[in-house]
């Protein structure tokens, strides 16, 4: 009696939180007495399935059956079944009648046979059954999940390399939880308790796909799956299998090995018919629950409830009322919840799904908000609470915010969202924040009352103490450059007269200077539309003006700088053209086909110094030039005359071609002195005697000619000779061969075979594929103009020059 008083006068809150105690008191009871008897059930199930080579199930409904038949209880036939097991011989005295054969062979799900017939039809042979029997004898006496994934581990960790199981059930909102585990250290079983229903989650895949899956590629496995352990190939080869069900499965076992190499096919079989023996204790105990399962009141859809908070911004709950049999509100149950939803144990989202109000918040109970839910959910009218202060634990710092809870009834539930309001401090530090960061200050002036506040950043931008107290609208004007006083008046004039907005850039002069301001500012008028009250910014735009400046400054230098280049370009392009001509068509010359290509860079502003010389001499031979002058520009454009015209002019005193290469060599070096001097150059010269088809050739620096006779393409084997203008110590040597009919020979700069980042040779080899083909096709006649041609955007000028020695008639 005196217990039922004090229940009756005790507060509401504390009647509602001793009904929740109560409930997982008796809770816990009932989970004591099914652990007490479950082993026992569980074991004699296990024999059976042994025995009778049946799954779990229907081993379960034999025992059921048996105990009817016989007028026993269920726990007596359980003990019955148990006895007469433990009556036979050990498996080990007599193995022709020895159980583990049974165990065996229901595990593989092969009929029970003679021990020479399971040895056939049995992968792994007579070596597995022991431990399959071992297996079956565990777990009738497993107290938990743990206890099976320590079983797991000590039957399978010798035959099977098994160094770590884990076992994950599935949960109601689609997450897995760590039930089960054995060779896992807590510090990792602690991070991987709760996965949330996330993909690449091998657990999560086999349980859905309802297959094993196989992970024997650590690389491969990382790049598809999300792996456990820290580091990841801390396992080399994993299993993943689903425990049979007859339903959908929701639990997997995962077998980890820290040996590598793929799962033999006797393992295979070993740890599938491991994953079957469990389905028995993992099937038949009680999993994760599922909310949306136990059905619910109402007329919404709690899974289309769900889909829209999981799009919602901000912490909101799906609630169900839990009634008493008198009809009384006794909890919630939250059927959905929004990523932001948050409890005190830190579950979020779909975390929460499933759980009551008073295990996740139980500090409601009572209280106002409380009574608020029952008043929203009676009536429909919409409960919105008073602000509290909750406080938060950020990055190890709490922080107090302040929250409004508000509900509304959806059919028989209530949706209840949380807001939070921002404290004027922290609204205060923002604004500050701001204001430094663009550096600007907010002003207000009082027309009525004629007062005039600024904001500290103001009283910065002015270069004015803050003692001195805001600047009066007649004190403007002293501070401005008189250019922009004008302006700035006429705006102010609007703004006070017609109420007109402003938005006028202005200069002040202060001690460090003149200063770019802008001031952006409306009026705000009574109901005669007189202006009453001025709000605005100020914003300091010196950088902003100075980077403009100098932005301003660098484009005119930048626009000189290129006319200057491209009037540079013109006059060496002109010098270019008058000291370089390019026939329009094949020459003639000394009994051969000479074809020509110059093609000028596709990029820059500059010429290059690429040129060629195709000249008859004196004695009716012939004279070949290509040469590059290093650099661009009119330095370049001389250096490429001086040795164009050098060269002609010695070669037609018939002066031998090293000797000539030699006095170019001197002449570079001389003019180094000169500041428009030092330049550098290749060349590739070469004197064709017709009378005996002989040509005679020198290089200094210079590529390889390209020597094309019949269907094969070679590079001429080069003599020495560094490029012109280096060092005063070197030597040219000179290369003599004889040309045949049909012999095409090229002369060319390096334009036509360079690309950046690419290896010389490549370019060679390309020049050499491409010329062959292309006189395959017959395009002999142009073939100096079409490789040319083939060289869009070119980085570098390209002049090549086609020697072909026609077929006798």
């Amino acid at each position: 009696m005196k217990g039922d008083a004090a229940g009756e006068g005790a507060a509401p809150e504390v009647l509602a939180l001793a009904k929740v105690v109560a409930r997982l008191r008796s809770e816990i009871v009932d989970l004591e007495s099914v652990a007490a008897t479950t082993a026992v059930v569980e074991r004699a199930k296990g024999v059976l399935m042994a025995q009778a080579c049946v799954s779990a199930d229907t081993a379960y409904e034999m025992l059921l059956g048996r105990a009817g038949e016989r007028g026993r209880t269920l726990m007596e036939e359980c003990w019955i079944v148990l006895g007469r097991m433990r009556s036979r011989p050990p498996p080990g005295l007599a193995p022709s009648v020895a159980p583990a054969a049974p165990a065996a062979a229901v595990a593989g799900n092969e009929p029970a046979a003679s021990a020479s017939g399971a040895g056939r039809h049995l992968v792994g042979g007579a070596a597995l059954r022991p431990l399959l029997a071992r297996l079956a004898d565990g777990l009738a006496t497993a107290r938990g999940d743990d206890d099976i994934a320590e079983l797991l581990r000590t039957v399978l960790g010798g035959d099977a390399g098994v160094d770590a199981v884990m076992i994950y059930s599935l949960t109601s909102a689609g997450s897995l939880e760590l039930t089960g585990r054995a060779g896992i250290d807590e510090e990792l079983a602690e991070q991987w308790r709760h996965i949330p229903p996330l993909s690449g989650v091998a657990a999560h895949k086999a349980i859905a796909g309802r297959r094993a899956l196989w992970l024997e590629d650590p690389a491969e496995d990382g790049r598809r799956y999300l792996l456990i352990a820290e580091p990841p190939d801390r396992w080399p080869s994993r299993a993943w299998l689903p425990v049979p069900a007859d339903g959908p499965p929701t639990a997997a076992i995962g077998f980890l090995r820290t040996k590598p190499g793929p799962f033999a096919a006797d393992t295979r079989a070993l740890l599938r018919r491991a994953a079957r023996l469990c389905a028995g204790p993992l099937g038949g105990a009680e999993r994760p629950r599922d909310a949306a399962a136990e059905g619910t009141p109402g007329d919404v859809d709690g899974a289309s409830v769900q889909r829209m908070l999981d799009a919602l911004a901000g912490p909101a709950i799906l609630l169900t009322p839990l009634r008493s049999e008198a009809g009384e509100v006794e909890d919630y149950r939250i059927d959905a919840a929004a990523p932001e939803a948050v409890d005190v144990a830190g579950r979020r989202g779909k975390e929460l799904v499933g759980r009551r109000i008073l295990e996740t918040y139980p500090t409601v109970a009572g209280t106002s908000l409380w009574d608020g839910y029952l008043e929203t959910l009676t009536t429909g009218t919409r409960y919105e609470g008073e602000p509290f202060t909750y406080e938060e634990v950020i990055a190890g710092v709490p922080r107090r915010s302040v929250y409004s809870v508000r509900a509304s009834r959806l059919g028989d539930r209530l949706v209840v969202s949380w807001i939070r309001h921002d404290t004027s401090e922290r609204e205060a530090r923002r604004l500050t924040d701001m204001q430094r960061l663009g550096n600007l200050g907010w002003a207000g002036w009082n027309l009525t009352t004629d007062t005039i506040t600024w904001s500290d950043q103001v009283y910065a931008i002015f270069d004015r103490d803050p003692r001195d107290g805001p600047m009066t609208l007649e004190e403007l004007p002293r501070r401005l450059l008189p250019d922009d006083l004008p302006r700035l008046g006429a705006a102010v004039q609007r703004l006070l007269s017609e109420g007109v907005a402003v938005d006028q850039p202005f200069r002040i002069t202060t001690a460090h200077g003149a200063r770019h301001l802008r001031m952006v500012a409306e009026a705000q008028t009574d109901a005669d539309g007189t202006p009453v009250e001025v709000h605005g910014f100020f914003q300091d735009l010196s950088a902003q003006r100075d980077a403009e400046l100098a932005l301003l400054e660098s484009e005119r230098a930048v626009l000189l700088q290129r006319g200057m280049l491209q009037a540079e370009r013109a006059l060496a392009a002109r010098l270019q053209e008058t000291l370089l001509p390019i026939p329009e068509q094949s020459l003639e010359l000394a009994g051969l086909c000479i074809d020509v290509a110059y093609v000028p860079a596709d990029r820059g502003v500059n010429v290059s110094g690429d040129w060629y010389s195709a000249i008859e001499l004196p004695d009716e031979s012939a004279l070949f030039v290509v040469g590059d002058v290093a650099g661009h520009g009119l330095s370049a454009v001389g250096t490429m005359a001086q040795l164009r015209f050098t060269t002609k002019g010695m070669t037609i005193t018939g002066s031998p071609l090293p000797d000539v290469l030699r006095r170019l060599n001197t002449l570079l070096l001389h003019t180094a002195s000169d500041p428009s001097g030092g330049a550098t150059a290749t060349m590739v010269m070469a004197r064709y005697q017709p009378w005996d088809r002989r040509l005679i050739w020198v290089r200094a620096g210079h590529l390889p000619p390209l020597l094309v006779r019949g269907d094969r393409a070679s590079f001429l084997e080069q003599p020495s000779g560094t490029l012109l203008g280096a060092t005063f110590d070197t030597s040219y040597g000179q290369a003599v061969i004889d040309l045949m009919p049909g012999d095409h020979l090229l002369f060319y700069t390096d334009g036509l075979v360079e690309e950046p980042g690419e290896d010389l040779d490549v370019g060679l080899d390309r020049l050499a594929a491409t010329t062959l083909r292309l006189l395959r096709e017959g395009r002999g006649e142009t073939l100096a103009r079409t490789l040319a041609a083939l060289c869009p955007g070119n980085r570098d000028d390209i002049c090549v020059l086609d020697i072909h020695v026609p077929d006798d008639p």
